[in-house]
């Protein structure tokens, strides 16, 4: 069995010369036989235990067998003890997910801290096998049937190699001393029921499923790996980047609108999941305006196109200048000047400066965030315009929609920032003295 780990190793490149590992064993028959054969090996490392303080005395044996086998081998030996069920009521996750959260943040601090490259986690060809059925009966997509990766990250699972029975006859063969946790004898939880009641009955059908089982999810890993390049060529076809906003043309999507697969894969990384697929479709189908949130982004229908930007922010400006002064320091504005009219003076042509009669200006002024119902009058328009409908007409998509500012004085909008002034505060004939207003660009308010 050495000479087939350190061949698993080097096929799947998951250790390099000289590198430190930290050994996560618990105790059990898998993780005291990974420790033998990284010793047998002459790799260095270290070994790391967590007492979850689930079993009470049983858990304390555990660490103790543990901690005698690196004294023993003179090997650097870690160990905490976590309060699991408190940990798991308190963020509301089951106490497995509670264990795998508190032992996996904890082996990433000890292998900073200790000058480790990688931690080693002893899952076997069984375990394997079995996350991919758990996977498969709880509905999955293909990743979900291709099973553990020898590695992720800092993470290598140099046993996955081996089944489980093979790791007993190593175990038996070197007389090591590992305890059994009895909670995995029974079918109380779900990797159980498939260990003790589903694979037994595989195996009835093909005595060797467990082998056939794991030759099938390397196919699909395979399978996945074509399926990411697919992904990936087609969203840098359909996916255009403009700043912080994607935009994906709709009539590019309809040849695959009924494809379930291409969908979820092409929005998975918005947060889309398969159960909100059909948000899609019918986001496509819907309304200018009409958009779907998911937990990290908002997709948006907009004419004939779809956004995709982050989440709203709160990003609410209520500015109030008393004085010139303090508008000189509005965050939204680069530059705030007054001039005298001249027959020289010429009025910027540009929609992100403003040129205002400086005398109907009441101050304080105040720049804040448009509101449904506000109305102006644009400039060379002597009917008012709601800002909604103008931003319509003007064709501007919702995330765009929202990132514009008003500056207002005496309840009156004297400019949309950075797109129109009020004909009201236009520059005319009789005005002396003009106040000129450069607003920075909306992405960066």
């Amino acid at each position: 069995m050495l000479s087939d780990f350190l061949n698993y190793i080097v096929a799947n490149n998951l250790i390099k010369k000289d590198q430190k590992i930290l050994a996560a064993v618990s105790g059990g028959i898998d993780s005291m036989v990974m420790a033998h054969l990284f010793i047998k090996a002459g790799i260095k490392i270290g070994i790391a235990h967590c007492n979850f303080c689930l079993r009470g005395t049983e858990s304390d044996k555990d660490e103790a067998l543990v901690k005698k086998f690196s004294e023993k081998n003179k090997l650097p030996f870690y160990s905490i003890r976590f309060d699991t069920q408190n940990y798991a009521k308190e963020n509301g996750i089951s106490i497995q997910m509670a264990a795998r959260d508190l032992r996996y943040r904890w082996f990433e601090d000890v292998r900073k801290e200790n000058g480790y490259d990688l931690v080693a986690s002893a899952h076997n060809l069984n375990d394997n096998v079995e996350t991919m059925l758990i996977n498969l009966t709880r509905g999955t997509g293909i990743a979900g049937l291709t099973g553990m990766k020898p590695s992720a990250g800092c993470i290598i699972r140099p046993l996955l190699f081996a089944t489980r029975k093979s790791i007993e006859i190593y175990c038996s063969k070197n007389r090591l001393r590992y305890r059994e946790d009895q909670s995995n004898t029974g079918t109380k939880y779900t990797r159980n029921k498939i260990r003790h009641l589903v694979i037994p009955v595989f195996r009835e059908i093909n005595p060797s499923v467990e082998i056939t089982l794991n030759e099938t999810a390397g196919r699909f890993r395979e399978v996945n790996e074509i399926m990411d390049y697919f992904i990936t060529d087609l969203s840098d076809k359909l996916i255009k980047h403009d700043d912080k906003v994607l935009n994906i043309r709709i009539k590019t999507l309809k040849p695959f609108l009924f494809n379930d697969t291409i969908i979820y894969e092409l929005f998975k990384p918005y947060g889309i999941t398969g159960n909100t697929i059909h948000d899609i479709r019918s986001l496509l189908s819907g309304k200018t305006g009409s958009s779907v949130l998911t937990g990290t982004h908002r997709i948006i229908k907009n004419r004939n196109e779809i956004l995709i930007t982050g989440l709203p922010e709160d990003n609410k400006c209520n500015y109030i200048a008393g004085n010139l002064k303090e508008l000189k320091k509005a965050a939204p504005l680069e530059s705030v000047t007054s001039a005298e009219i001249s027959k020289e003076f010429e009025i910027p042509k540009d929609a992100e400066t403003a040129c205002l009669n400086f005398e109907k200006i009441k101050f304080p002024v105040t720049i804040r965030n448009w509101q449904h119902g506000d109305f102006f009058y644009p400039l060379g328009m002597k009917e008012r315009k709601k800002i909604s409908d103008y931003l319509i007409d003007r064709k501007y998509s919702l995330p765009e929609k929202e990132k514009f500012l008003i500056l207002e004085s005496d309840g009156k909008i004297i400019w949309l920032i950075g797109e129109r002034i009020d004909d009201r505060f236009k520059v005319t004939p009789g005005t002396k003295r003009a106040l000129i207003i450069k607003a920075r660009t909306r992405q960066k308010y």
